[in-house]
């Protein structure tokens, strides 16, 4: 991410501009683990205020949060107790050999890994910090509905919402980035005291399904599920029971792949 983000800077303003009231994103991960039998030690990488994570705990996982920014660490140990909280570069972190039986990457976050370089720093972390026959479950955005698609690109998206008796209101502008393999956001940021504008930039890695299944294979993880919906993003959104779609080219992914061959 470029530079300073307001939302990640603010946990709150985060919390209240994307509400999870029912832990959507959390109980998805956690159909996602127990479908595929995984063990009780969890790492939710990028974790932020730590909603999710703290969902996995009172399912009765030993998890461990992972985040770069120490605002939203602090707020997820204030807002959400129960797990470890500790500060992480998803991009490249060592949290213990074989000390987890699952990594949770959702919201986009492993899409942060912006180079082959960074994805490989993050595939092989997780290598080495999952136990053999370990899972990865992620959810992202889907680089192949970029493919001859530009619904997301078209108009830009407004949102408003009211934080602590101020209107907030975020126009968002996406393009792509063809020779970099980005997703480029541009978010500007109004509120109605008549505090000057704030513009912010960030973007996030565009791949595409074969090709997640070509690195995942290259660091030792066998894909299980690979599809498009139902997830905690899509539209409708992911229910108790649902199953994976056959499909992956609407605009969100999921995975989830087994470590069946662990790094040297």
């Amino acid at each position: 991410m470029d530079g300073a983000n307001l939302l990640t800077d603010n946990p709150a303003l985060y919390e209240a501009r994307f509400p999870d009231a029912s832990r959507l994103a959390g109980r998805w991960a956690e159909d996602c683990l127990r479908r595929h039998a995984a063990g009780p030690r969890v790492l939710d990488l990028g974790c932020g205020t730590g909603r999710d994570a703290a969902y996995l705990h009172g399912a009765g996982r030993t998890v461990t949060g992972a985040d770069l920014s120490e605002a939203m660490l602090a707020h997820a140990r204030h807002h959400h107790p129960g797990p470890a909280y500790v500060r992480a570069d998803l991009r490249g972190f060592d949290l213990g050999e074989r000390s987890f039986d699952a990594v949770v990457c959702l919201d986009s976050a492993l899409l942060y890994c912006h180079t082959n370089e960074e994805l490989d720093g993050l595939l092989a972390s997780c290598g080495r910090a999952l136990a053999p026959g370990g899972l990865l479950v992620a959810e992202m955005r889907n680089g192949a509905f970029f493919l001859g698609r530009t619904d997301l690109l078209d108009t830009p998206t407004v949102n408003g919402f009211t934080w602590q008796d101020s209107d907030y209101r975020s126009t968002t502008t996406l393009r792509v980035d063809r020779a970099a393999q980005l997703l480029r956001r541009r978010r500007v940021w109004t509120r109605d005291d008549g505090s000057p504008p704030v513009e912010q930039h960030s973007a996030w890695r565009l791949l595409l399904p074969q090709e997640l299944r070509y690195v995942l294979a290259a660091h030792g993880f066998e894909v299980l599920d690979l599809y498009d919906t139902p997830g905690p993003r899509t539209e409708p959104p992911w229910r108790e029971g649902d199953l994976p779609a056959t499909t992956a080219d609407a605009d969100r992914l999921h995975v989830v792949a087994r470590l069946t061959r662990t790094p040297r």
